[in-house]
């Protein structure tokens, strides 16, 4: 199956699970964007209800994703369960009902009943989701999104975000294609308000950056498209990372 057959398979089945409380299922990340690359990139949606799903119904959506796994990404499923009333009036942070990522994987499969019940909170993140889904997300069921989902404070979106970079500095050597990418997408959006894909991100950088760091986001791109290019200095991947979160803060300031 390919990524929209999966997202077919968990709608049709949330929507069998969730009933009259389903408002929709939303599509964002790199689906979205239209820049989905099945060895990088994850399935990314939002479920969105009237009420909180009962235990029951919890664990049955995350049953339905874990049949789903053996046919998905590299990078797996990422979901959240929202309440409408949290989408319709945005809170920072957000709060949610049911979390699930290839990173939570091994917790729902070792004790399912217990993550479900475990599984709430806030989360920044959402706020970032949230304005993808206004500016390009897809409806994939329900409700369209126009009704659903109200605005995002700038503000919020760029708390956002930039908790996607606040550790660069220490995590561009281990994973440098993710940040630079995505200190190229914070700062396009910190610098012209620009709601970008991690690629688009990249793209920016190349064009608006100083050619010495343009050339760094080139590379990312290449790599981030499967291309094998040179390799990166891990010297100039610092001088980078200073660079773009002191052109971020200074923007922020």
């Amino acid at each position: 199956m390919d990524e929209w057959a999966l997202l077919g398979a968990a709608a049709h089945t949330y929507a069998k699970i969730l009933s009259q409380n389903l408002v929709g299922i939303y599509v964002h990340g790199s689906i979205a964007f239209g820049c989905f690359n099945w060895d990088t990139s994850d399935i990314d949606f939002i479920v969105v209800t009237e009420e909180p799903p009962a235990l029951v119904e919890k664990e049955a959506l995350l049953a339905c994703l874990l049949s789903l796994d053996k046919s998905a990404p590299p990078k797996g499923f990422e979901m959240s369960v929202v309440l409408r009333r949290y989408c319709t009036h945005f809170v920072y942070p957000t709060p949610y009902e049911l979390h699930f990522s290839n990173a939570h994987k091994a917790a729902c499969m070792a004790d399912r009943a217990a993550y479900c019940q475990s599984s709430r909170g806030t989360d920044k993140d959402l706020a970032a989701h949230f304005t993808v889904i206004r500016a390009v997300g897809r409806t994939l069921l329900g409700e369209d999104k126009a009704y659903v989902f109200g605005p995002v404070p700038a503000s919020c979106y760029a708390d956002s975000i930039k908790g996607d970079v606040t550790n660069a500095a220490e995590a561009i050597g281990e994973n440098p294609v993710y940040v630079i990418l995505n200190l190229c997408r914070v700062l396009a959006y910190i610098k012209e308000g620009l709601v970008l894909s991690k690629k688009d991100g990249g793209a920016w950088g190349v064009k608006n950056l100083p050619p010495k760091y343009g050339t760094v986001a080139e590379e990312a791109c290449k790599r981030y498209a499967g291309h094998a290019p040179r390799p990166l200095d891990a010297e100039l991947l610092q001088e980078f990372a200073a660079y773009m979160l002191s052109q971020i803060n200074a923007k922020q300031a």
